[in-house]
């Protein structure tokens, strides 16, 4: 089997994440895609991050009606920061069988990972090209992958539902009734 492995804070899932998956899915052979929400990513400030459990409902909201994708809590499980060297040993024991692909958005290349070299040990590093990302310092062992470029990004969504402005055709619809339901981001 081939797994896609996404994770993220999706503070909240958007279409940009979809896509990215699902360009993955169909370009790479992919059998399943997982979605990992981060309890707390180690290059962002917990300001404004939604409690885990209300992303990963979001997350289930989006993604259930494409059978490939697969929401997984196992970063929520953690009582500490989410790092993906953590997440890619865990499931590489859990699916030893399995081929594991980490998808990142080209913007992550920036930041500094723990474990580099052993999570390209134990994956395939896909990156996406971000609309306005910078060069990335990292090339060697990545595989980029080919999709069309929507410049969509959660801290704009928050930024506009603080706004009282539409996020209609950013997210799902079924994820905007859920945060117009809940009251987030205002």
């Amino acid at each position: 089997m081939r797994f896609g492995i996404l994770g993220g804070t999706f503070n909240p899932i958007h279409w940009g994440h979809l896509l990215l998956a699902e360009t993955a899915r169909d370009v790479l052979s992919l059998d399943r895609v997982l979605f990992i929400p981060a309890r707390q990513p180690p290059h962002k400030s917990a300001k404004g991050l939604l409690p885990g459990m209300v992303r990963y409902e979001m997350v289930q909201l989006a993604i259930r009606d494409n059978p490939a994708f697969v929401a997984s809590d196992i970063e929520l499980q953690r009582d500490e920061v989410s790092y993906s060297l953590e997440t890619v040993q865990i499931l590489s024991k859990q699916l030893p069988s399995a081929k594991l692909f980490l998808l990142i958005g080209q913007d992550m290349l920036s930041v500094r990972w723990k474990g580099w070299e052993e999570i390209a040990s134990l994956c395939t590093l896909v990156v996406a090209h971000r609309p306005g990302a910078a060069s990335p310092r990292r090339q060697k062992g990545l595989k980029w992958l080919p999709m069309p470029q929507v410049d969509i990004a959660s801290s704009d969504i928050r930024a506009r539902l603080k706004a009282g402005r539409s996020i209609r055709y950013l997210v799902p619809p079924a994820v905007e009734r859920y945060i117009r339901q809940h009251d987030l981001y205002r």
